[in-house]
């Protein structure tokens, strides 16, 4: 893979930065990928290499390049860094992919001077980035230089692509609408800024088990002229950790000598991060968590998420006290209309059923047991399916299909033993 032709361009709202996207060992076309904001930020805005580097590398990996190579100087922090994260999707996600070369231009590149140090952090209105947002600010007096300053609000991530084309740009100005009076509570400034390179690869899994923290850190890194530190909300909790795409081992990897990337709150579990919430009213009243974009409002109501975020708040008594999804309650009916998919979601229901059967809410907590002891039911079958196909496998491999025909050979004389 080669990254060429970094440029910054004027654009009528603002600035972007490009840079094209060659790949030279997996039959993909060739792309353009790119950072934009608006007029405001625009003098914040740089072509940075690092930024195309860190959003490269992953799918280098995935796809099998064997080589990541950018006629730019790169910081020797990043780049060890870079090496160290790579070593960890290798480790989780299979030893048989093969290292991506890094190939840059010689020498070191300088960290650019900056008056003072300035921290930011990424804002999507969910739970995570608000918990993060509002830890910080309980936290640091406003002159303290971890005290956050700036918060991302990135356009492409889960709003599609690009901002202001069809109806995207509808919900982009809601959710960012919605995020305002919130910044200027906190009293942050609100970055809004677009970009493409998700859509390097739009499959879901990859985005979340090995993508989503250097597509965070590929966008600060964007904004390493204004910015020194940026904070990425942790989505689990120290106890529910596993290897995924943003993760207190991988996130720091992404950092420079320009800008140091911050794998925030894993200390707290969800309904921690929730009770953190609870007293910040003008929080509640603009809480985005549903990805579902549905039109003219910021949560559906009936997804997964909206349901257990509806929960969760529920359990802090503050489901009533806001006005950002259709009902103000939650009924046995809509929990169960919601299906586990995943370990994961698995734990953050679990969480609730205490909580809520103290509130005396048993029929929920009953719901709860039931939705979750049917997901464990349907991994168990996942696995012991798995099991055997790994057997079958291995049989046809190693043995020419032996056992499967000896097994065979059997059930056909029980059965014939069976009619006698």
């Amino acid at each position: 893979m080669r990254i060429e032709d970094l440029r910054l361009e004027r654009t009528a709202a603002g600035a972007r930065a490009v840079a094209t996207v060659i790949w030279e060992d997996c039959d993909r076309p060739t792309q353009e990928i790119y950072f934009e904001t608006e007029e405001e930020f625009a003098q914040d805005l740089s072509c940075n290499p690092h930024a195309f580097l860190i959003a490269c590398l992953p799918l280098a990996l995935r796809h099998g390049e064997a080589r990541v190579a950018i006629r730019e100087e790169v910081c020797p922090e990043l780049r060890n860094g870079l090496l160290t994260a790579m070593a960890f999707l290798r480790a989780w996600y299979g030893l048989d992919r093969k290292p991506v070369r890094l190939e840059t231009k010689e020498g070191a590149r300088l960290p650019w001077p900056r008056a003072q140090e300035r921290a930011g952090s990424f804002l999507s209105g969910g739970v995570d980035s608000l918990a993060t947002l509002r830890a910080n600010r309980l936290d640091y007096p406003p002159n303290h230089p971890r005290a956050i300053k700036d918060c991302l609000l990135v356009h492409g991530f889960d709003i599609g692509g690009r901002a202001g084309l069809g109806p995207e740009q509808e919900t982009f100005a809601r959710a960012r609408a919605s995020l305002l009076p919130i910044a200027r509570d906190a009293g942050v400034t609100l970055i809004p800024l677009s970009t493409n390179i998700r859509h390097l690869d739009d499959e879901l899994h990859f985005w979340e088990d090995e993508y989503v923290g250097a597509a965070l850190a590929a966008v600060a890194h964007a904004f390493a002229r204004r910015l020194s530190v940026v904070s990425i909300a942790s989505s689990l909790d120290a106890y529910h950790l596993k290897p995924s795409g943003t993760h207190p081992l991988l996130d720091p990897n992404y950092s420079s000598a320009d800008l140091q990337i911050r794998h925030d709150n894993v200390r707290f579990s969800r309904l921690d991060k929730v009770r953190l919430l609870a007293d910040w009213d003008v929080a509640l009243q603009n809480l985005r968590v549903c990805t579902m974009n549905p039109p003219g409002k910021l949560n559906c109501g009936r997804c997964e998420k909206c349901i257990r975020t509806m929960l969760e708040l529920l359990v802090v008594d503050k489901l009533a006290s806001t006005e950002v999804f259709p009902t103000r309650d939650v009924s046995a009916e809509m929990v169960a209309g919601i299906e586990i998919r995943d370990a994961m979601i698995d734990s953050f229901f679990r969480e609730l059923i205490g909580p809520l059967q103290a509130k005396g809410r048993a029929d929920l907590a009953k719901v709860i047991e039931e939705k979750s002891a049917q997901f464990h039911r349907y991994q168990a079958w996942v696995e012991e399916r798995d099991w055997k196909g790994a057997i079958k496998r291995w049989d046809r491999k190693y043995l020419g299909s032996s056992l499967f025909k000896a097994y065979k050979a059997l059930r056909e004389r029980a059965r014939g033993n069976a009619t006698a």
